[in-house]
């Protein structure tokens, strides 16, 4: 048995069994390929959790990507290290490299989820470019409409378990146990950038660059409107019909 094996003796018979009816749910689910686009504090990552789960879909967040080339020095990552070392902003180029790479996953053999990913038309028009030389398309754009009033309570009562991106509001959806995640109860963190100062800079980034990415995708008929404003549940609904 090769050192990169895994001994299925050695796994416990449940988790086979998971795995199992896993697999065999989602052979029935159609592909598809998602973008989720609204500013900071909208729902996105709450809804994402929902819809990977649900469609068998792999979650693709470029910051939690980036940062694993990296760690793992794969070809990109070391490059995306080199420019980072230099205080430079990784490529559009680059990123759309780990993309393509994370694609090739199993997990994203139904398709996946791109979440703060393409910022820009320019990345827009890459990434595009990528899915084309790959035979695949975007299937549908999200975008999460809210207005910026409402998200400075969401965004500074927020905390996030690291490695799952599941998202708690100490208002709007707590944990069963204050500061602890309800799956694993390891501690939840709450992001460097989660404060007013830092949100109102990310809005007017996300104004001037990304709302364009909507109007690039309107004119292919691929943006689902969704009022973010609405109780979680209501706009977990909303998507339900979006993908039906």
């Amino acid at each position: 048995m090769s050192s990169s094996s895994v001994n299925l003796e050695e796994i416990p018979s449940e988790s086979l069994m998971n795995e199992l009816l896993r697999r065999m749910k989602c052979a029935s689910k159609p592909e598809n390929r998602l973008i989720l686009i609204g500013p900071p504090g909208s729902g996105k990552g709450t809804q994402s959790s929902m819809i990977k789960d649900e469609y068998c879909l792999c979650h693709l967040a470029t910051g939690d990507m980036l940062r694993a080339a990296v760690s793992t020095k794969t070809p990109l990552g070391i490059k995306a290290k080199e420019a980072m070392d230099k205080g430079e902003l990784v490529s559009d180029d680059l990123v759309v490299g780990i993309i393509d790479e994370a694609m090739k996953k199993p997990s994203c053999q139904k398709g996946f989820i791109l979440d703060g990913f393409p910022r820009t038309v320019v990345q827009a028009q890459k990434l595009d470019e990528m899915l084309e030389r790959q035979g695949v398309k975007i299937d549908k754009v999200l975008d999460f409409e809210i207005d910026d009033s409402i998200l400075e309570e969401r965004i500074t009562g927020r905390w996030i378990h690291p490695s799952s991106g599941r998202s708690y509001h100490t208002k709007f959806a707590p944990p069963k146990v204050h500061g602890v995640d309800d799956v694993t109860e390891e501690p939840l963190i709450q992001r460097k950038d989660d404060t007013a100062a830092v949100l109102r800079s990310r809005l007017e980034a996300f104004h001037k660059q990304t709302e364009p990415v909507i109007n690039y995708y309107s004119k292919k008929g691929l943006v689902t409107k969704l009022d973010a404003e609405k109780p979680q549940k209501y706009v977990t609904d909303d998507i339900r019909k979006a993908l039906s």
